[in-house]
């Protein structure tokens, strides 16, 4: 459990490190409003199924600020380090997929994706909309950017996703 969390962080960490030569405005950056339909994810996988799109979805607590700090200090208990890195912090204890529908008209949010196919030319453009069948494709796509390397924020009602918000990671 600690094991898949520790990997998930230096994926993820690495991942980025690769991506440094990436633009970004952070300046412009705000955090998910919270809600009770919505609940941050790694998507494992899309995949179509009998004329639906569906996502597998794990579950996990992100966190941000100083609610990042204190959980951090209470899961980690490291004298020598009292905040977060990053200033997010992510746990996930609970490694089970759950298979979700994604509505045909659910509206997705991305921040940082390869819009030209030329990894050098990815910038952030906070919020961009782009279709369901677009979220579908990028995660089809084998380029430079892993897309199952970013949390997503899911707002899901009556058991289908509405609404998809990928998690910028600074």
């Amino acid at each position: 459990m600690l094991n898949k969390m520790l990997i998930s962080f230096a994926a993820v960490l690495f991942g980025f490190m690769s991506l440094g030569f990436i633009k970004a405005n952070t300046t412009d950056y705000s955090p998910v409003p919270r809600d009770s339909d919505t609940r941050a994810a790694y998507v494992d996988r899309i995949y179509q199924e009998n004329g639906k799109t569906y996502i597998d979805a794990d579950f996990i607590d992100w966190y941000e600020g100083e609610e990042a700090n204190k959980v951090f200090r209470e899961r980690e208990q490291d004298p020598e380090m009292t905040e977060t890195p990053d200033g997010y912090y992510i746990v996930n204890d609970d490694t089970k997929l759950t298979k979700l529908e994604i509505a045909d008209d659910a509206k997705v949010f991305m921040q940082l994706y390869n819009r030209t196919g030329n990894i050098e030319e990815a910038d952030i453009v906070w919020n961009e909309k782009i279709t369901a069948d677009k979220f579908l494709s990028l995660f089809a796509d084998d380029s430079e950017m892993d897309m199952k390397q970013f949390p997503y924020h899911l707002t899901v009602e009556n058991g289908i996703i509405v609404k998809i918000t990928q998690q910028y990671i600074p």
